[in-house]
C-alpha cells in the first residue's frame, strides 16, 4: 500500500520529485529516467509507471537548463524503442505460456485476442497508436509478439512510435512547462496529461458495449 501511495505520489508532484532525483543524483538522473521509461515500456507488469506526464516534466527541465535537451531526448528514443522490443520478444517467446498460467490477472486469452482483431483491422500503425494511451502502450508489444507479428514489422512502427512519442511530449513540456499557469498548476496539468490519454479506451469501452447489446437486442 505504501509503495502504491509513493508512486501516486510521485505521478501527481512528477516536476518536484524529478527536481529532487536531479539535485540528489546528478548525471546520474540519466540513468534513472531510461531505465523508467525502458521498464514502462518494456515490462508488461510495469504498466503503472509514469510515461506521459514524465516526459513533459523532462521537457519542462530541459527548457530551465536542469536537463540537456538533445542528449536526454536520444536517450529516451533508445529507452522507448529497446522497451518496447524486449515486450515483443517476452511475448513472442513466453507470452502464450503466460496467458496459459493465468497467474497474470490482467493478461488473459480474451484481452489477447480482442488485441489481435485490433492488429488485424489498424495494421502496424497499432504500434503507433498504443503509444499515446497508457496501459495498452505496454501491453501492445507483448500481444504483438504473443500473435507473431513479423519483427520487421513490428521494429519499423516501433521506431516511429517510440521517436513520435518522445518527441510529441519532452517538447510539449519544453514549450510549456515553464509558463506560470502550468508551473503553478503541474497537478492538474498531469491529470490532464493522464484523462486526455486513457479518453480512447474510454471510447473503445463504450463502443464495445454498444456492439454487445445489438447483438444481445
Amino acid at each position: 500500500m505504501q509503495i502504491l501511495a509513493f508512486i501516486v505520489d510521485f505521478i501527481l508532484h512528477i516536476d518536484t520529485h524529478l527536481n529532487e532525483i536531479i539535485q540528489a543524483y546528478g548525471s546520474l538522473t540519466y540513468f534513472i529516467l531510461f531505465m523508467i521509461i525502458f521498464a514502462e515500456t518494456g515490462f508488461v507488469v510495469t504498466p503503472f509507471l509514469p510515461g506521459d506526464s514524465l516526459l513533459f516534466a523532462i521537457g519542462a527541465l530541459s527548457a530551465l537548463g536542469s536537463i540537456h535537451l538533445t542528449g536526454v531526448l536520444i536517450l529516451l528514443y533508445a529507452a522507448a524503442i529497446l522497451g518496447d522490443s524486449v515486450n515483443y520478444w517476452i511475448g513472442n517467446v513466453f507470452g502464450q505460456k503466460i496467458v496459459d498460467s493465468k497467474k497474470i490477472k490482467f493478461i488473459n486469452q480474451e484481452h489477447i485476442d480482442k488485441t489481435q482483431e485490433f492488429y488485424k483491422k489498424h495494421g502496424g500503425k497499432t504500434i503507433i497508436l498504443a503509444r499515446f494511451v497508457p496501459i495498452v502502450r505496454t501491453f501492445a508489444p507483448f500481444v504483438a509478439g504473443v500473435g507473431k507479428m513479423h519483427y520487421d514489422t513490428f521494429v519499423l512502427y516501433n521506431i516511429i512510435g517510440g521517436v513520435i512519442w518522445v518527441t510529441a511530449f519532452t517538447l510539449a513540456g519544453y514549450f510549456f512547462g515553464n509558463i506560470p499557469a502550468v508551473q503553478h498548476n503541474f497537478t492538474f496539468v498531469v491529470f490532464g496529461i493522464i484523462g486526455i490519454s486513457v479518453l480512447p479506451m474510454i471510447f473503445e469501452f463504450i463502443k464495445s458495449k454498444r456492439e454487445k447489446a445489438k447483438k444481445a437486442e
